[in-house]
């Protein structure tokens, strides 16, 4: 099988670069998108098996994203892990709520992401 495709939803270049270098050195392949309506075309063309979505992004926040991903059928199954700086106790029930698998306070712990990452793509069991 190919390396996951990971699709990184992130609007600061600072953190599309320490997220994707990282990734890249695991061996994942990464794609990404500036906003939450990239990550929305980004997804639908490209089918990544995982995707991480920040949830403060211009244009259309992650949440928006997420839900809008949850929504269409050929995104709907794919796991999500929202990247957010707030950290406050109802910003977790949020992002679980709108749709995502798994969320971390950012600054993110690399080796945590990638953990929740495995974790969720060896959880898909394809029918």
């Amino acid at each position: 099988p190919s390396s996951p495709l990971v699709l990184v939803a992130e609007d600061n270049p600072a953190n599309v670069a320490t997220l994707s270098s990282y990734l890249t050195h695991r061996g994942f392949r990464v794609v990404v998108a500036q906003n939450g309506e990239e990550a929305i075309e980004i997804s639908q063309a490209q089918r990544p098996d995982l995707i991480l979505m920040d949830v403060q992004m211009p244009i259309l926040d992650g949440l928006s994203a997420i839900r809008q991903l949850r929504a269409i059928p050929a995104t709907a199954t794919i796991p999500i892990i929202a990247l957010t700086a707030l950290a406050m106790a109802h910003d977790r029930e949020n992002c679980l709520a709108a749709g995502a698998n798994d969320y971390l306070t950012k600054p993110v712990r690399l080796k945590s992401l990638v953990e929740a990452m495995q974790r969720l793509l060896t959880a898909e069991v394809p029918l």
